[in-house]
């Protein structure tokens, strides 16, 4: 199977420290991988440098896209890596008001993808946005309320659904149950299984919660000072860690 994103020797650094240095892996489709670490392991700079967010300094990067070609993101000119962004790919930042237009209703949300890559048709825009809310649990007759006025939970579901509306096959994720309660980062999280599922996406999200990577993850890398320590299938990595950092991070948050 041909890998959908391949990264090798990618490194980033800031002022001569390391945010991800000599990354290499491939993601292929349907896959959900996870980037594990503490904080300030790497793991938001190397996601942000995959989705072309930061520059990478050095290493090289490649995607399939859904005509087949082989794309090298880091030659990509500014317009294709926007096209990009708006149809084959979705980011979910980790802090939902990031992700939303505040200004907008929870329809209108929704609707603008669908409107930038083309769609024009108000009434057929309107149905698919009330779809995509009841799809990700919300309440549809909330359609023309502001995001200010549902929950923290509740406007990650949004922007999970302005993310997933246009049907991207890539999805970056930036810890998106940072923040919110126990109860609601298990709804969540079962969620977003059973989206990764049913549309067969590719996702690389970044965590620092080893339970969120249980949960959805096929397979983990575990950062440490901006390198990959530890690499392999989830149950893998988590039932017998080989590496010193990853059996304390385990330790730390499972019973021995």
């Amino acid at each position: 199977m041909t890998p959908l994103l391949s990264a090798r020797a990618l490194t980033k650094q800031y002022g001569g420290r390391n945010g991800c240095r000599n990354v290499s892996f491939d993601l292929y489709p349907g896959e959900v991988l996870c980037i594990v670490g503490e904080s300030g392991s790497g793991k938001t700079t190397l996601l942000n440098t995959l989705a072309l967010k930061t520059e990478a300094d050095s290493g090289s990067l490649h995607y399939t896209a859904s005509h087949g070609d082989s794309l090298d993101l880091r030659a990509l000119s500014e317009p294709r890596r926007r096209l990009l962004m708006r149809t084959e790919w979705g980011f979910v930042q980790q802090n939902p008001r990031d992700g939303l237009r505040s200004g907008v209703s929870a329809g209108a949300n929704i609707g603008e993808p669908l409107m930038a890559v083309g769609a024009r048709h108000y009434g057929e825009i309107r149905r698919t946005a009330t779809q995509w809310m009841e799809r990700v649990e919300l309440d549809a007759t909330r359609i023309d309320e502001f995001p200010a006025a549902f929950s923290g939970g509740m406007q990650q579901r949004l922007q999970i659904a302005r993310n997933l509306v246009t049907g991207p096959r890539l999805v970056f994720m930036d810890e998106p149950t940072a923040g919110l309660d126990v109860s609601v980062q298990a709804r969540l999280l079962d969620l977003l299984r059973t989206l990764s599922s049913t549309l067969h996406l590719s996702v690389l999200i970044v965590t620092h919660d080893i339970g969120v990577a249980r949960l959805l993850a096929h397979r983990l890398m575990v950062m440490q000072a901006g390198e990959v320590v530890e690499a392999g299938l989830t149950d893998q990595v988590l039932d017998d860690p080989q590496h010193p950092y990853t059996q304390t991070l385990v330790s730390s948050v499972l019973p021995v």
